[in-house]
């Protein structure tokens, strides 16, 4: 008997549910003979959920529709009294605004409005990026057609995918996709790879950066720096030969490393006087609303504050995942600014602009472990300080190129 539980409960439900599609009523029972009513009413088969039991002499319960005459049958029978409290189910909400013509043809509307827009390009979405801009994607796509208010018949996804190849080098892969209303563009992009020398192809080690050299190790060919030497970009470090006392002169695969120390410098002018912007908590914030190419501004877009720093988000409005509408919010916020005067002295001034030169030069340096000293040259004027910062690394700075015979 429990193990048939759970289907009872979702013959119930289902049950229930074609209720709901017919439609069924709450029901007041009132009078002495509540528990006979009951019986009756289930010796019958006539279903009966939500009962709750106010009084002796009151029952509240839910009944379909089509057997609401039956219970005000069984009710004059157990002389009890039925009162309809309310009205539920889809045929209920249909007559409850079959009369409202408007609200109707409202509705016939905007399905026909959904209908048409979902033919039609509202966003335009790029996916894959990590080095290229997405303003140029959108820029170029934008060139070839593919733009929010085209229709998506009228855009050739093959044409645009073939103009991106032709036009971009850094991309490996295009991909493009509607869904909805919205145009998907997938990128891979390029990789560049260096050049791969055979073994077996004569090549030199040459210098990729100017530095001074503090080790060379030929394994193959000929050597032509040594340690101390200043090398230009471009120089040959290891040549591709070799030429012995009793053998003639042979090329080959140059093999080796060379390290040479490599000097990064960065000069930061500081003002001793200085005026600084600083936020004072204050913000503002305005809205308005973009339907395509008209603008509607809830407020006034001049800004209260004298000075402020202005942040603009625009977010598109969509009704399902990959249903976007031809609507964006935009949402401006001002945050106010006031200017404080900084004085520096001369040590603080240029304390400043050694540590602010020292970061933009760790910046661009990927192994810090392979710095090996630290300059700092100082030119005064009258009203700023120029701090020259130059840090000394050491790199492998050999690569390889073919030799042309």
């Amino acid at each position: 008997m429990l193990g048939r539980l759970p289907s009872i409960k979702r013959r119930m439900l289902v049950k229930r549910l074609l209720y709901y599609i017919r439609g069924y009523v709450r029901v007041m029972v009132e009078g002495y003979y509540i528990e006979r009513f009951i019986n009756i009413c289930s010796t019958n088969s006539i279903i009966l959920w939500n009962l709750t039991r106010k009084k002796s002499t009151v029952l509240y319960v839910n009944v379909g529709v089509s057997e609401y005459r039956d219970i005000v049958k069984i009710a004059k029978k157990t002389k009890c009294r039925v009162k309809i409290k309310k009205k539920k189910g889809i045929p209920f909400i249909f007559n409850k605004y079959k009369k409202r013509k408007f609200f109707a043809l409202s509705v016939v509307v905007v399905i026909a409005l959904l209908i048409i827009l979902s033919n039609f390009i509202w966003n335009v979405e790029v996916i894959g990026l990590e080095n290229i801009p997405r303003d140029e994607i959108i820029e170029l796509v934008k060139n070839q057609g593919l733009k929010t208010g085209r229709l998506k018949g009228s855009i050739d996804i093959k044409e645009i995918i073939n103009e991106i190849r032709l036009e971009r080098n850094d991309i490996a892969w295009v991909g493009i996709e509607f869904k909805g209303t919205n145009a998907k563009i997938q990128i891979v992009e390029a990789k560049e790879k260096p050049e791969i020398i055979n073994e077996e192809e004569y090549c030199d080690i040459k210098s990729m950066k100017t530095g001074m050299i503090t080790k060379v190790k030929a394994q193959n060919g000929t050597p032509q720096v040594k340690e101390g030497d200043i090398v230009r970009e471009g120089q040959v470090l290891v040549a591709g030969w070799i030429e012995g006392k009793y053998t003639p002169l042979r090329y080959v695969h140059s093999e080796g490393e060379v390290e040479a120390k490599v000097w990064y410098t960065h000069t930061e002018k500081v003002y001793y006087k200085q005026i600084e912007k600083v936020q004072t908590g204050q913000i503002e914030n305005k809205y308005s609303i973009k339907i395509n190419n008209f603008k509607i501004n809830f407020y006034k877009m001049i800004t209260k504050f004298k000075i402020c720093d202005t942040i603009r988000e625009e977010k598109a409005l969509k009704m399902f995942n990959d249903f976007y509408l031809p609507i964006q919010l935009i949402k401006t916020t001002n945050y106010e600014l006031i200017e404080n005067e900084k004085n520096f002295s001369n040590e603080e001034a240029i304390e400043y602009g050694k540590q602010k030169a020292k970061q933009v030069l760790l910046d661009k340096i990927e192994n810090k472990d392979s710095i090996a000293n630290e300059v700092v040259n100082v030119y005064e004027k009258e009203q700023y300080v120029d701090v020259e910062f130059t840090l000394e690394v050491i790199e492998s700075i050999g690569t390889k190129e073919k030799i042309t015979l």
